[in-house]
C-alpha cells in the first residue's frame, strides 16, 4: 500500500518485508490482488536464477510489442533469447575499447563546464549534472548524437520530459500487479504515447541520416542497421530438435531497443554515480585514496585513460561495487515460473505463471552476509574478501543469463566521469548536504529525493 500510495518506492518496501522475517527462506507477498512469493535464501536464488533458469526465463512484465514491450529487458522469453545473441558482442571488451574516446571527450566536455559553474559557485547540485553527462554519452555511444547539455534546447527539454515519463510511477504497474497479462492483452503499455513516439522518431532520424547503412562507427544503430539488412534474426538452436526460433526485425522492435539502450544507459548509471559522489564526499580519506591511484595508475599510461588503465583501478571498482551494495538500483528482480515448481528445500509449490520477487536492497543490507551494513566499506571487495562470499548475495546488475547485458559498459562510462572529476575536484560535504536523505516515491528506480549538493574544490 505504501507503494501504491507513492508513500515509498517499492524497493524500501520490500526490503521492510525482507528485513520482518529474518529466519524465513520464503515469504508470500501480495502485490495488490496478486500473490507472489519473495526469496531470501541465497542458495534458492542461485537455483532458481542460475540452474533452474530455464524455468524463469520471463519477467513477468510483459505490454503491447507495439508499445516498446519488445525490449531486451522486458521481452518475453523466445524474443529476449534471440535479442540477447545478437546485442551480447556490442558489449566486448575490443567494442568497449573503440568507444571509450567517445566517453573521454564527452568527459572532458563535462569537467571544462563544471569548472566554469564550480568558479563562480564551489557547491553545486551533482545530481543533476551527472545526469548531464550520462544523457551525452549514451547518446554519442548508441545513436551517433552529439548533444550538447550545457545550453538550453528543444532537444534537451524534450529528453527531460522524456525522463520523467520513464521514470516516475505511474498506475499501469499496478493494473498489472493486479491483473497480471492484461497490458499485452489489450495492447496497453507502461509507458505514455510520447516516449514511443520518440523513439520511433529517434530511430527514423539516424537511419534516414546514415542512408539505411551502417557506418564505421560500431556503435549500437550500426549493429541495429546491419541486423536491418538481413530483416529477419534466427535464434540459436540449443539441441538438434528445439524448433528454429526467428524475428522480423520491425521498426516497433528496432525502436523498443533503442528505448531500452538509452534509459538503461542514462539514468542507472547518473544514479549510481551520485551515490558515489556523496559517499567520497562523506568519507574523504577513501577518497584520497582513489585519488592517489589515479595518479599512480595513470603515470603508468602517460596520463591517458585507456581500457588497461580503468582495469587496473582496482580500489576504484571496489569504491564502485560498495556503492551498488548500498544503493542497488534496479530492485527488486522479478521472474516468472512457466511450469509447477516445487522451491528447494521447502514444501512450497509455485504454480505455473506465478511470479518470484528477490529484494536486492534487503539481501545487501542483511547483517548475516554484510556485517556492519550501514558503514560504507570499499574493502569488502577486496579480493580476500570477496573470495569467501556467497556468489547470490551481491545482485546489483542481477544473476545468471538474463543479468545486465550494459554492466561492462556502465562501469566503464561511471569511472571515466569519477576519474576526470577526481583529477580535477576535491569534492566535499557542505551545509545543505544531507546525511539523512529519502528517496524518491516517485521514481521506479531507485534515486535521492532532491539531489545532492556538495563543494567542488580545485586540486592544486
Amino acid at each position: 500500500m505504501e507503494s501504491t500510495l507513492r508513500r515509498a518506492p517499492i524497493m524500501v518496501v520490500m526490503k521492510k518485508i525482507y528485513d520482518q522475517f529474518p529466519n524465513e527462506k520464503v515469504v508470500g507477498v501480495y502485490r495488490m490482488t496478486t500473490p507472489n512469493l519473495l526469496i531470501r535464501d541465497p542458495d534458492i536464488i542461485k537455483q532458481i536464477m542460475i540452474k533452474d533458469f530455464d524455468f524463469f526465463v520471463d519477467r513477468g512484465i510483459e505490454f503491447s510489442k507495439e508499445g516498446l514491450g519488445a525490449n531486451l529487458f522486458h521481452a518475453d522469453a523466445d524474443t529476449w533469447r534471440i535479442l540477447r545473441n545478437k546485442f551480447t558482442p556490442l558489449f566486448t571488451s575490443g567494442k568497449l575499447k573503440n568507444m571509450l574516446y567517445l566517453i573521454t571527450e564527452r568527459a572532458d566536455n563535462f569537467i571544462d563546464h563544471v569548472e566554469q559553474i564550480s568558479q563562480k559557485h564551489p557547491e553545486q547540485e551533482m545530481y543533476q549534472l551527472v545526469q548531464k553527462f550520462t544523457m551525452t554519452t549514451i547518446a554519442a555511444c548508441a545513436f551517433g548524437l552529439d548533444i550538447d547539455t550545457t545550453k538550453e534546447s528543444e532537444t534537451l527539454e524534450t529528453m527531460k520530459r522524456i525522463d520523467k515519463k520513464v521514470f516516475s510511477t505511474n498506475f499501469a504497474h499496478e493494473l498489472d500487479m493486479m491483473m497480471p497479462g492484461i497490458l499485452k492483452k489489450f495492447g496497453g503499455s507502461l509507458f505514455p504515447a510520447e516516449v514511443k513516439s520518440f523513439f520511433f522518431g529517434l530511430v527514423d532520424q539516424i537511419i534516414t541520416a546514415r542512408n539505411g547503412m551502417p557506418t564505421n562507427r560500431k556503435d549500437f544503430m550500426d549493429l541495429i542497421l546491419e541486423m536491418r539488412q538481413i530483416k529477419q534474426l534466427h535464434g540459436t538452436k540449443r539441441t538438434e530438435d528445439e524448433k528454429e526460433r526467428t524475428l522480423e526485425l520491425t521498426e516497433s522492435l528496432i525502436a523498443a531497443q533503442a528505448f531500452v539502450f538509452y534509459v538503461a544507459g542514462y539514468e542507472t548509471s547518473a544514479t549510481t554515480m551520485i551515490f558515489m559522489l556523496y559517499q567520497l564526499a562523506l568519507n574523504p580519506d577513501i577518497q584520497e585514496k582513489v585519488a592517489a591511484e589515479i595518479t599512480e595508475v595513470l603515470k603508468r599510461h602517460d596520463n591517458k585513460i585507456t581500457y588497461d588503465a580503468l582495469k587496473e583501478m582496482s580500489y576504484l571498482e571496489n569504491v564502485f561495487d560498495e556503492t551498488l551494495r548500498m544503493y542497488p538500483i534496479v530492485d527488486p528482480l522479478q521472474r516468472n515460473v512457466t511450469v509447477d515448481y516445487e522451491i528447494p528445500g521447502t514444501d512450497i509449490t509455485l504454480k505455473k505463471g506465478q511470479t518470484i520477487l528477490v529484494s536486492v536492497n534487503g539481501i545487501h543490507n542483511d547483517e548475516k552476509y554484510w556485517p556492519n551494513p550501514t558503514k560504507f566499506d570499499p574493502e569488502r571487495f577486496n579480493a580476500l574478501n570477496s573470495a569467501n562470499r556467497h556468489s547470490a548475495v551481491y545482485l546489483p546488475f542481477g544473476i545468471g543469463p538474463r543479468n545486465c547485458i550494459g554492466m561492462r559498459f556502465a562501469k566503464v562510462q561511471s569511472r571515466v566521469c569519477v576519474v576526470k572529476l577526481l583529477q580535477k575536484f576535491r569534492l566535499e560535504p557542505t551545509a545543505h548536504t544531507r546525511r539523512d536523505f529519502v528517496y524518491n516515491a516517485q521514481r521506479v528506480v531507485l534515486s535521492p529525493l532532491g539531489g545532492f549538493k556538495m563543494n567542488l574544490v580545485p586540486r592544486t
